[in-house]
């Protein structure tokens, strides 16, 4: 069996029993904390295996023992463009079944706790499945988001060299929908604004580093939604679990994923003022300018993130007002002073 190893394939799959083991491709895309399995390929098994590996390539990963050991041993071995090969012949004695339905329930418990620890140990948030399936490990609705405190505009997670995670991504993805169903239904008019904006024309969705999504509003029109008039004397949780509140760090307001997950949308409000749209707090961000009301006369429907939101109604001149000339072709990180995007890093 050592013969099926060589330079570049540096395990094998020993089938064990009568069926022999699945081959799936495997994809492991730290910059978005993602493992994508897929029906062609060959780096991960599906079914009963013995791995096959020379001693000093096991104990040259940095996780040789961690468990469920092979999960553990194929997404190494991707990261490290290893090869794997499935044998033919291998042991005909299959695996002793557990002895009850709670033994074999106790048994996959073990392993999901075992594959979660696994997967924060890796950094991984997502599996994507080859049958369309997927398994998330990262925040909900009842934990805190993954990251820290957001400082000079930059999240933790640039600095490492990764992006927003995917359940973070999910959280904003699912409050920008609330907020702009709450706002549509109260008749509040309201546009997509800054990075928000950029990310519907560009992917149609977040962009993928960013930590949240800005609205912008009429400031006359506030008073229309219950929970932005509630909001005004203190934080209000409304019936599906969304906390909204004045933020406190200026007359704007936040809507946050829940108590626990302060994910959030901002919403901004604005009012025209001889033509141009303004508002009473700045924080000092380049692309937070004033605009002429024109392009909000009137706002068109985009996709955003899964839904259609209501955009201004030329986005390049917005945005290139906001960020400069070329902002959709060629976008940056929040803060360049901190961290540049790098033109091959460009999402499409």
């Amino acid at each position: 069996m050592a013969a099926a190893l060589d330079a570049r394939t540096r395990v094998a799959a020993v089938p064990v029993g009568p069926s022999a083991p699945r081959c799936v491709g495997l994809r492991v895309d730290l910059r978005r904390w993602t493992l994508r399995y897929t029906a062609d390929g060959c780096g991960a098994v599906r079914g009963p295996a013995a791995l096959l590996m020379r001693s000093e390539d096991l104990f040259n990963l940095s996780f040789p023992f961690e468990r469920p050991t092979a999960a553990a041993v194929f997404v190494q071995a991707a990261l490290r463009g290893w090869r794997l090969r499935v044998l033919n012949d291998g042991f005909p004695a299959a695996p002793a079944a557990p002895s009850s339905a709670h033994e074999l329930w106790k048994a996959r418990k073990a392993e999901e706790e075992r594959r979660g620890r696994m997967m924060e140990r890796f950094g991984i948030k997502l599996e994507l499945l080859e049958d369309g399936g997927q398994r998330w490990y990262g925040c909900g609705k009842d934990t805190p988001r993954c990251f820290g405190t957001v400082r000079a505009g930059t999240p933790q997670y640039l600095t490492q060299g990764r992006w927003t995670p995917p359940c973070c991504l999910r959280a904003l993805r699912e409050t920008a929908r609330h907020v702009v169903r709450a706002l549509e239904s109260a008749g509040v008019r309201y546009w997509l604004e800054g990075g928000s904006l950029l990310g519907a024309v560009r992917l149609r969705d977040i962009i993928p580093w960013d930590y949240d999504v800005d609205v912008g509003i009429y400031r006359d029109d506030a008073a229309k939604c219950r929970w932005l008039r509630e909001a005004r004397s203190g934080p209000v949780e409304d019936d599906e679990g969304f906390v909204w509140e004045r933020a406190a760090e200026g007359d704007f307001f936040r809507v946050h994923y829940s108590r626990s997950n302060r994910l959030h949308v901002d919403l901004w409000p604005f009012f025209p003022r001889a033509g141009v749209m303004t508002k009473d707090t700045w924080l000092g961000h380049p692309q937070d300018v004033e605009f002429p009301e024109r392009f909000l006369l009137p706002t068109v429907p985009v996709p955003f993130a899964g839904f259609t939101a209501m955009a201004p109604n030329n986005a390049r001149e917005f945005l290139e007002l906001k960020f400069g000339p070329g902002a959709i072709e060629e976008p940056e990180y929040p803060n360049p002073a901190v961290m540049r995007l790098r033109r091959g890093e460009l999402p499409q």
